[in-house]
């Protein structure tokens, strides 16, 4: 390989492409894109860095969750259950993981239908509320007769669909290179901006993504050899994802700096002077994909997280396994199906996120150093302190986030 031509190069990397992009499609959601749509709006690149912080951080815990899956052949889901031999400590966390991760794919299911279906809505003028039903119909279907690649290719080309939308907006709209990478490196606290960093890194940290990472390593690789092809998958994918990720921040400060926002749907008004007719098309196909996308990912996050940690076995094969699949889209369609604002889901949604993702984060770092499980691959020294400083950082980010939210409801 050492005298492989570029391309050749490029397409061995290309091949290793699976998992990791899964992970990317879950954590461009509308969550995200709106999100990123209001960073940029309001506060123009200066936080910036805080895509750069979550995606570097994303890319650490996932690595852990590939390494587990690959080397202990268990996903996290089952190597939690391992962990604990005490039967009060045993349930505990299964009850505790178990309910929280299932009401979190919820939440987040009816926030990814609602608003993809509003991507829809804008070319098409059907409400929303019609079209979110479809789309979770499609991919009940899918769950039900599908196989695990045929969602990986799926949610490939659905990433593709969004790198290709988001990144030419980006271009399109010129940005100033050096304010990017001024915010993208040199990280500021603007005045009232500290909710939003919040939100940007809550976005793309998701807690079921390690339980999916974990698993569907299993699909493509099973031995430590395989460990660098799934490392080069996660920087590939994942950092593909905060690309996306960061060219919506940077066309929405380009174009509505100053401008509140309650949707990306704004940035296609924004962009008719520069896109002309098709900036509806580009920011709806942008957000049914992103819809689309996460919305398969919740569903597989819940499936995952409650079959293995139950011991019911993990895969397309296992019948409870698509029957928690089925009932999470049923009440994703549910959602969609009533007036609910999405905001107020995807609210709701990152409430649940912030209360349950530093617990994940620790017993993912906890199972990580266990030698039964990954004898010369548990965490380094190093690995250690990096995964430590995440874990405080994920506990301070969650409880800011969680209170916020409460608040909002009150």
């Amino acid at each position: 390989m050492a005298n492989a031509s570029l391309s050749e190069r490029l397409k061995s990397k290309a091949k290793v492409i699976g998992p990791g992009a899964i992970i990317a499609a879950s954590f461009i959601g509308p969550g995200t894109v709106t999100t990123a749509t209001s960073a940029g709006a309001s506060f123009g690149y200066a936080i910036l860095w805080a895509v750069v912080f979550s995606i570097v951080t994303t890319m650490f815990l996932q690595e852990m969750a590939a390494r587990l899956g690959i080397i202990s052949n268990k996903g996290l889901a089952k190597a939690i259950r391992d962990q604990f031999s005490q039967p009060i400590l045993k349930y505990g966390t299964i009850g505790l993981v178990s309910v929280s991760i299932g009401l979190g794919c919820a939440a987040y299911i009816s926030g990814d239908l609602t608003g993809g279906a509003l991507g829809l809505s804008l070319l098409t003028g059907i409400p929303s509320n019609i079209i979110g039903p479809i789309l979770g119909t499609i991919i009940l279907i899918l769950g039900l007769l599908g196989t695990y690649k045929v969602f990986e290719k799926l949610l490939v080309a659905l990433v593709v669909v969004m790198s290709i939308t988001f990144v030419t907006t980006m271009i399109v709209v010129q940005p100033n290179i050096g304010d990017v990478f001024q915010g993208a490196f040199v990280p500021t606290i603007p005045s009232g901006s500290i909710l939003v960093i919040v939100a940007l890194i809550g976005t793309t940290v998701v807690p079921y993504n390690f339980f999916i990472h974990s698993s569907s390593v299993q699909e493509r690789w099973s031995k430590p050899a395989d460990l660098k092809a799934a490392r080069w998958d996660i920087i590939i994918s994942i950092g593909v994802g905060g690309l996306i990720t960061a060219a919506i921040l940077i066309t929405a400060g380009a174009v509505i700096r100053g401008t509140d926002v309650e949707s990306a749907a704004e940035l296609a008004l924004a962009l008719e002077p520069l896109l002309g007719e098709w900036s509806t098309a580009f920011i709806s196909i942008g957000m049914l994909a992103a819809g689309f996308s996460s919305a398969i990912a919740s569903p597989l996050g819940a499936a995952y997280t409650i079959s293995g940690i139950m011991n019911w076995g993990t895969g397309f094969n296992s019948r409870r396994f698509k029957l928690i699949f089925a009932i999470v889209i049923m009440i994703g369609i549910g959602a969609s199906a009533t007036n609910f604002e999405p905001l107020s889901i995807i609210l709701f949604a990152q409430a649940l996120n912030g209360a349950i993702l530093p617990i994940v984060a620790i017993f993912l770092l906890i199972v990580v150093n266990n030698k039964n499980l990954l004898g010369n691959y548990v965490n380094s020294l190093k690995l250690n302190i990096v995964g430590g400083v995440i874990v405080l950082i994920c506990i301070g980010l969650g409880t800011y986030s969680l209170i916020d939210a409460v608040q909002a409801f009150l």
